[in-house]
């Protein structure tokens, strides 16, 4: 199951990082990209288990938007989120972002802001299994910090 389309997929299905880094690299819009920067988040390996929900609709439009954002801020060439829900592994990416620009600088910071905000504002519920105990996931004080330095 794909929503939204190419540049933002929310699935439930795993998915290999090299292969979306590859194919984001043919898209058209990336080839005069001067630099193609990548992030992957994976399931931390303390982890029994994590499980994400998300508001279907909602929050597609809200990353969306704040993509937008980073397209317009950064004069982006053009990106790609994944972002998986559902119940996932150790070691399973959770999140895969890209973006391409002219410029590393842009990128770098483009990725950094798009990760940013699916950590502490996307409308996603996490879930995670610690030795047969489950418990929520908030966004941490660290989080929040990190996003509030882009508003400056």
């Amino acid at each position: 199951m794909r929503l939204r389309g190419e540049n933002i997929i929310i699935t439930p299905d795993r998915f290999d990082p090299e292969v979306e880094l590859a194919g984001f690299r043919r898209w058209p819009q990336c080839a005069g990209a001067g630099a193609i920067v990548s992030f992957t988040g994976l399931v931390r390996g303390e982890a029994d288990g994590l499980t994400l929900s998300h508001y279907p609709g909602f929050t597609e439009l809200q990353i969306e938007k704040m993509a937008q954002q980073a397209m317009q801020r950064w004069s982006l060439l053009g990106y790609k989120i994944i972002h998986r829900i559902g119940d996932m592994r150790p070691q399973d990416p959770i999140v895969f972002i890209a973006a391409a620009s002219p410029h590393r600088r842009a990128a770098f910071e483009a990725v950094d802001f798009i990760m940013d905000y699916l950590k502490s504002q996307a409308a996603f519920w996490k879930q995670e299994t610690r030795g047969g105990e489950t418990r929520w996931i908030e966004p941490r004080c660290e989080d929040m910090r990190d996003l509030k330095r882009w508003s400056k």
